[in-house]
């Protein structure tokens, strides 16, 4: 039985291959689109992971700061680190936008942190730490900066003085850091037109410039042209107390929205890339149509074309299961090919992807068993057919 399918593929064994490198490159293009799924859901932890929060404190009716915009004052800190349970509390700001190096510039997410507190980068693997109150920055490898680059930001230039790595947003966004006060800059500080005629506005506003009230005009534009608002207020819980615990405590006494991990996880992964998901889960279910498809064509085909030489097994004596049993090893036998091929190719174009491919072996074995599934199911068309050759075939015309 297993001579009579290795004689088969040997007699037609280049386009047994052939057909066995393309439907594994199928099959590896169906792993990179898992693995994109696997590497949506690990930047989200990542994203968490890098906080170094057990607490997200943002604005009331929001699910901020990564899913939706949220501002609150940057003075409400000081409140909650004075609530029971919190070991550490402190501003971040959050602001996706294209970040210039020269003639180019680069889509990022820069992060506004406090030195020592969270939100600031775990880990460096070049260069140093932010030590100036303006004008410097850290920044992930992905965003092709080295340490010393002059980057521009809104209106002002950075050194880039330190390197991290796997600091990444939920949309795969590599992060910059930068000072806090810089960051509030760059996120709600107008620029000088818009100050100008907001200025323009309110000197005509004759409720807001009176006469008798000297001063009361520059008190407004100053008030209109500074921000101290933050996205979120990153809180670290102190040994021996429930983040839930705090969490209840912050929203009702603060009157803000609190979010502990495992809801934080769940915002990312089910709310921001749900459709993502499921838009590579049609994918996947259309390239595993595709592949099924693809084998039962070709194992249909080559048993059309040895007809005759079925007819003459079955003229001498030999057994339908195991003419089928021929059919179904080669259909197997593609698909291992295939599964090989496809996991190999996987492996070495998922690191030049812009997004992060994480391909798990939890994966390839369910990537396997299905391999093996929908090849045996291609394969009973082709047996069907073989099944119903006429012995007299083989003597006949």
């Amino acid at each position: 039985m297993i001579n009579l399918a290795g004689r088969d593929i040997l007699h037609s064994w280049s386009k047994f291959v052939l057909t066995g490198l393309g439907l594994g490159l199928l099959i590896g293009v169906t792993f990179t689109m898992a693995g994109v799924y696997r590497g949506m859901v690990d930047d989200a932890k990542v994203l968490l992971n890098n906080s170094g929060a057990d607490l997200w404190v943002v604005q009331k009716d929001t699910l901020g700061p990564y899913a939706e915009s949220s501002s609150i004052p940057d003075d409400i800190y000081r409140s909650i680190l004075g609530m029971s349970g919190v070991a550490q509390a402190a501003n971040v700001s959050y602001l996706t936008m294209q970040v210039r190096k020269g003639d180019t510039d680069v889509r990022a997410m820069v992060v506004g942190f406090e030195p020592g507190q969270p939100g600031e980068p775990s880990y460096l693997v070049a260069g140093r730490r932010i030590t100036r109150s303006h004008y410097e920055a850290v920044a992930d490898v992905k965003t092709g900066f080295a340490v010393g680059d002059r980057i521009r930001i809104r209106r002002h230039e950075y050194t880039v003085v330190g390197l991290t790595q796997r600091m990444v947003s939920s949309g795969g966004d590599p992060m910059v850091f930068i000072p806090l006060k810089d960051a509030q800059e760059a996120q709600f500080l107008k620029d000088n037109d818009a100050i100008i005629n907001q200025r323009a506005r309110t000197g005509a506003n004759p409720a807001l410039n009176r006469p008798g009230v000297p001063g009361l005009l520059d008190a407004i534009n100053a008030s209109q042209n500074s921000n101290r608002n933050v996205n979120a207020v990153l809180v670290r819980v102190a040994e021996g107390h429930s983040p839930e615990a705090v969490a209840q405590d912050i929203r009702r006494w603060k009157h803000l929205q609190a979010f502990i991990r495992a809801q934080m996880e769940n915002i990312l992964i089910a709310k921001l890339i749900a459709t993502a998901a499921r838009q590579i889960a049609m994918f996947l279910v259309i390239l595993t149509i595709v592949s099924a498809a693809i084998v039962a064509f070709i194992i249909y085909t080559m048993t059309l074309g040895k007809i005759r030489e079925i007819a003459v097994l079955k003229l001498i004596g030999t057994h339908n299961r195991t003419i089928a049993a021929m059919i179904l090893q080669q259909s197997l036998g593609l698909g291992l090919i295939g599964f090989a091929i496809g996991r190999i190719a996987a492996t070495i174009w998922g690191p030049f992807f812009p997004r992060y491919v994480l391909l798990e072996p939890g994966d390839a074995v369910r990537g396997f068993v299905i391999v093996m599934v929908v090849c045996t199911l291609a394969s009973t068309l082709a047996i069907r057919a073989a099944l119903k050759v006429d012995p007299a075939t083989a003597i006949g015309g």
